[in-house]
């Protein structure tokens, strides 16, 4: 079993009165997460699926009295993919406020569902954690640093969700099935997305423009969306933790670009799935947008596991000199810029450290990437 990160952080708070909302992708691990935890649990234990219809019905209109019912003597309710369940916001505030000796545990694969459901309900009364596919620092803890860096140019194809890793030799049937069967399950659930065909066109766009400064018009005639109905695919997206964006960092310079946006996904494997492209490194034209999707992505997991607040960019200039990535952490800004070929010509961009002197800048390549991913404890 690979130990989580963010288990350690989620431990510490069972023992108040708080919910804990667990979001993350789905077969990102939540549920194996929860198993894991279950000996530090209160028992009994009692454990919902939000896929079941028959838990949908009994939890639509709850009350106090039906669910003191449900529970009995449960110490610890999980609700799993919770988004799926009308009310759910008010279910668990009416066991947090009045079964005070049950814990609730609810996990969701949409971020855009649940919140919905649940911010104003649980107001003061929630811990909330994101749990992505495995990542690069979680690996080396689970096996070493030595290892995990010879798998690299297999996890830059096949990225990190649990499944994939576990089981070698299956990593391409696995990642179009994952692709096939939950990619848009939750999407196509709650918006009744009329014509799902164009939002896998959008899908299929996005993963060729990984890295890239995107244009929703453009996008849109690829697709035969307009440009409003792509911005509106693209927040889903990210609700549904399948792709993030980064906007565009502007603070000094008149040429700076503002209100401009790169798009990436949080796994390699799935934005390959996506296009089925799986060709090994040394065959493919796409390595410096992969390089670059999985460095940011790590980047993303590095902090969520290890409880860092910041604000991520990138930097652009209607010259086209750029920056791949920057973190903004209490007013510290640091830079990264991105080699796969570390031979390749150009560093981090002079205008950017002329216009920034004050921020720090590192050149991210497979020979030092390791420095910016694990924990140093």
């Amino acid at each position: 079993m690979i130990n989580r990160a963010i288990e350690n952080i989620v431990v510490k708070k069972l023992t108040d009165k708080k919910a804990i909302i667990l979001l993350g992708p789905r077969q990102s691990g939540k549920s194996t997460l929860l198993e894991m935890l279950r000996p530090q649990l209160k028992q009994p234990v009692l454990w919902w699926n939000g896929d079941e219809t028959d838990v949908r019905a009994f939890l639509e209109k709850p009350t106090s009295t039906l669910l003191r019912s449900l529970i009995g003597k449960n110490k610890t309710v999980i609700i799993d993919e919770a988004q799926r369940i009308e009310n759910i916001g008010l279910c668990i505030k009416l066991i947090t406020d009045n079964i005070k000796q049950v814990k609730i545990i609810a996990t969701g694969s949409s971020a855009f569902e649940l919140a919905n459901k649940i911010n104003e309900p649980l107001t003061g009364r929630k811990w909330e954690y994101h749990l992505y596919p495995l990542s690069f620092g979680e690996m080396v803890a689970h096996t070493n640093l030595l290892e995990e860096k010879r798998l690299l140019h297999h996890r830059l194809i096949y990225g990190y969700y649990p499944e994939i890793v576990t089981s070698p030799g299956n990593e391409q049937d696995l990642l179009k099935q994952l692709a096939n069967s939950y990619l848009y399950k939750d999407i196509l659930t709650w918006e009744r997305i009329q014509k799902p065909d164009k939002l896998e066109k959008l899908v299929q766009a996005l993963a060729f423009q990984t890295a890239q400064v995107i244009s929703y018009h453009e996008l849109g005639q690829l697709c035969g969306l307009n440009s409003e109905t792509v911005e509106k695919y693209i927040n889903l997206l990210e609700k549904a933790f399948i792709v993030f964006r980064l906007s565009s960092f502007s603070r000094n310079l008149r040429n700076e670009l503002k209100k401009s946006y790169k798009i990436y996904f949080y796994d390699n494997g799935l934005r390959n799935a996506v296009i089925n492209q799986f060709n090994p490194v040394n065959l493919r034209n796409d390595m410096g947008q992969l390089w670059e999707n999985w460095f940011i992505s790590e980047r993303i997991k590095y902090a969520n596991n290890s409880g860092k607040n910041m604000s991520r960019f990138f930097w652009r200039t209607l010259a086209q000199q750029e920056v791949d990535y920057i973190e903004d952490t209490k007013g510290v800004i640091t830079a990264f810029e991105c080699k796969w070929n570390v031979k390749a010509k150009g560093g981090l961009s002079r205008a950017f450290s002329n216009a920034y002197p004050e921020a720090k800048t590192h050149l991210i390549h497979p020979g030092n990437a390791h420095e910016f991913l694990v924990s140093k404890n």
